[in-house]
């Protein structure tokens, strides 16, 4: 049995472990893991780039991966405390996006500013104790290749984007967008889809 997996089935060795890394109060990686630890362990292809504004709120017990040639530019949030989070190649995250895992994102994915991809969500279930003690739980987002998500979009736990898919500026995403597919609103809906067979995009009724 591996180090990690001894970790996992002791939960005070656990707690202690996790408080080593994680601030409790600021809840991301403290100062020492940041600066010492995580150049180690942030694994990106070539020619990709974080911007050093970005805050990196990655934690070794979960993967984070950047593809070849991939960017986060300035002021993002990357948080892969509750999941993992895989970027594909030539893909670019744009200004101020706060992805939190666990997100799986493809290859040539262009997201514009200002987009949350959360794969979390709180429990609130229990009336009698308050949301902030509850815990989460979290659910896979999915991002395929060559997608385009417009600036101030946000992209609820569970959804899957399909491959060419664009999501318009401002929407709020609860529901799986198929692939060659225009989706927009709150929540986003299907405005257009790509007919192969006459090579045009189709408008779909919203009737």
């Amino acid at each position: 049995m591996d180090i990690k997996s001894k970790i996992k089935q002791n939960q005070r060795l656990k707690k202690i472990v996790h408080s080593l890394i994680m601030h409790p109060v600021k809840t991301r990686p403290r100062l020492w893991v940041r600066l010492l630890a995580q150049p180690f362990y942030i694994k990106k292809g070539r020619k990709s780039f974080i911007y050093s504004s970005v805050r990196k709120d990655i934690v070794p017990f979960n993967p984070f991966y950047l593809g070849n040639k991939s960017i986060i530019e300035s002021y993002s949030t990357i948080n892969n405390a509750v999941g993992e989070i895989i970027i594909g190649d030539e893909s670019r995250i744009g200004l101020g996006n706060t992805i939190i895992g666990p997100v799986h994102i493809g290859k040539k994915v262009n997201l514009a500013q200002g987009i949350t991809i959360s794969g979390l969500n709180h429990n609130y279930e229990n009336v009698s104790v308050p949301i902030a003690d509850q815990g989460v739980n979290t659910n896979l987002i999915t991002i395929e290749d060559d997608v385009w998500i417009g600036a101030n979009s946000v992209i609820l736990a569970g959804v899957k984007i399909g491959t060419h898919a664009i999501i318009g500026a401002g929407s709020i995403v609860t529901k799986d967008i198929p692939p060659f597919s225009i989706a927009l609103g709150n929540p986003a809906r299907i405005i257009k889809t790509y007919d192969f067979e006459s090579k045009t995009w189709i408008k779909v009724s919203t009737l």
